[in-house]
Formats: structure tokens, sequence, C-alpha cells
């Protein structure tokens, strides 16, 4: 059966005043030359694209991670019949790298990088699953919705960050020192910031302007220090809270409203992750395993 051409656009605020462009496409037929305003950063998902890019031909396919700058005029179509699959996201150069003063250059169009490209494909999916449901489509074997709602605001700007931080990072012609001192005060004042306001907690724009960093450089050097993002932690952070809350009667509901947590739902899946159990589970364990005196 022949492949059918889809696509789907998707605008996303994920960073305060800023929009970022998502497209999720299975391509049948080559684009024309054209160009960006912004940067283009994509993954194939299946299939390989070829692109002519600087006067010469580049193949991008799974495990690879595409990187073309604005202005820069190219092609792009499937190598092989009968189509590819990717996802791609446009971000401007001040979303890309905010620390830098001009805009990254990257030597190569295509780079070999299966954690990337994997991290991509996931950050892509959760900004486009927050953007709303998308429409059924032909695209490939990933499903255009699938899996949890899409993600809450600090989480999805931290691995935003993280993901074009370590884009430019590893991949960018001159990429920028990413090292903060007094990485241990820094995240232990953050850890006190989310866990003060767990019901709502705030931008990691907001984090990262306090301590005077980029937001990459705030998720790097949390991660560093602590071995989880600041989305993670906090999430770890309320299922311990709502433990205590479960030990001590409260439904899981009720729980999850105290915790921060958007619902029951979004508590389970992070308790079960934590704990390895549903909270309802956990409650009656607990309560069931409590001296009974007469």
């Amino acid at each position: 059966m022949a492949a059918v051409e889809r696509a789907v656009w998707t605008r996303v605020g994920p960073v305060a005043g800023q929009v970022l462009d998502l497209l999720h496409a299975r391509v049948t037929e080559p684009y024309a030359p054209h160009l960006h305003e912004e940067f283009a950063v994509g993954a194939c998902t299946d299939g390989l694209e070829v692109i002519r890019y600087r006067g010469a031909l580049h193949y991008a396919g799974p495990g690879s991670v595409v990187i073309l700058e604005p202005g820069e005029p190219h092609t792009g179509g499937p190598a092989d019949l009968p189509s590819f699959v990717y996802r791609v996201m446009y971000p401007a150069a001040d979303l890309l790298y905010e620390e830098l003063a001009r805009a990254p250059r990257f030597r190569e169009p295509v780079v070999v990088d299966p954690g990337l490209a994997r991290e991509l494909r996931r950050v892509h999916a959760l900004l486009s699953r927050a953007a709303g449901p998308l429409p059924a489509g032909p695209l490939g074997a990933e499903p255009v919705q699938a899996g949890p709602p899409g993600a809450e605001p600090l989480e999805a700007e931290s691995r935003l960050s993280w993901l074009l931080g370590e884009l430019v990072r590893r991949h960018a012609s001159t990429p920028p020192d990413g090292e903060v001192r007094g990485a241990g005060r820094l995240a232990r004042r953050v850890m006190a910031q989310l866990a003060d306001r767990l019901s709502c907690p705030p931008a990691l724009t907001e984090i990262a302007a306090e301590a005077g960093l980029s937001r990459y450089q705030l998720v790097r050097s949390f991660r560093a220090e602590v071995g989880l993002p600041p989305y993670a932690w906090l999430a770890q952070h309320r299922v311990a809270r709502a433990r205590v809350l479960l030990e001590r009667g409260c439904r899981p509901a009720e729980a999850a409203a105290l915790t921060g947590f958007a619902d029951q739902a979004h508590l389970t899946r992070w308790f079960r992750r934590v704990v390895g159990v549903t909270p309802g589970a956990y409650r009656n364990s607990v309560q069931d395993s409590m001296p009974r005196y007469r």
C-alpha cells in the first residue's frame, strides 16, 4: 500500500514570552528549496531523509539529529521510497541558547547522537500533547498522541532547555562553558524554593534569573549535583509528602490535591515510579499493618 503524506503543525509556548512551532510529518515527496527564519532541529523516527544543504547532500535516519541554521536554503525528501517520518522543532536563536551573545553555529547539519535524538522525540511529543489532542494519522510507528497528558510547565521548560543546551554544548562549533560555581548551594536553594511552592512551583526562567544563570546552566548544574532535574526532584518530594498524608488516612485524591499534583492520576503515575505501588494500595497496606488495640 502506498504511503500517505501527513503533516501536523503545533504551536506551543514552553517559555514565557516565546513560541515554538513543532512539526510531525510523514513525507513522501521532496520539499522545494526553502529556508527558515528560525533554526530547524529534528529527528527521523522512520525511513531515511536526504537533505541538500550548503551545496552537498546529507542523509539522516533514526539516531541522528538534523540542525539547520536560519536563512540557509535547503531541500528535504525521502532518500528511499516510499517515505520518511520525522519530528522537527523550530526554535529561535535566543531559545536555542540564551547565554550566547550571538547565535551558535553548527558545522555539520546532521550529527549522529542517538541519545539526543531520543530526547528530542520525547520532548517534541510531550510538548505536542501539552498543546492538546492531535488528529490521528498515518505517521509511522510512533502514535501522534499516546501516554499521559503533557507535562506541567516546570517539566516542559526544563526538558526543552536541557535538550537545546545539550545540542549546543555537544555539537556547536564553539560550545559555551556550562560550569557553575557554588553548585551545592544553588541546588539547596532551588530545592527549598520548590518545596515551599508545591502547588504552584516557580517557572524555570524565574529560578534561573534569580540565580543569574541561563535556564540550561541551572538545569545542568542541578542535575550534576542532585542526580535529577528540578521537576523530577519536585515530583519525588511531592510523593514523599503524599506518603505521609496517606499514612495519616488521607484518600489518594486528597493527597494529590494537597501536594500539588494535577489530579489523582498524576499522583498515581509518579507514586508507582517512586514507591512501586499505587497510592491506594500503599494506603491500604499501611492501614492494615497498624497495630490494633482492644
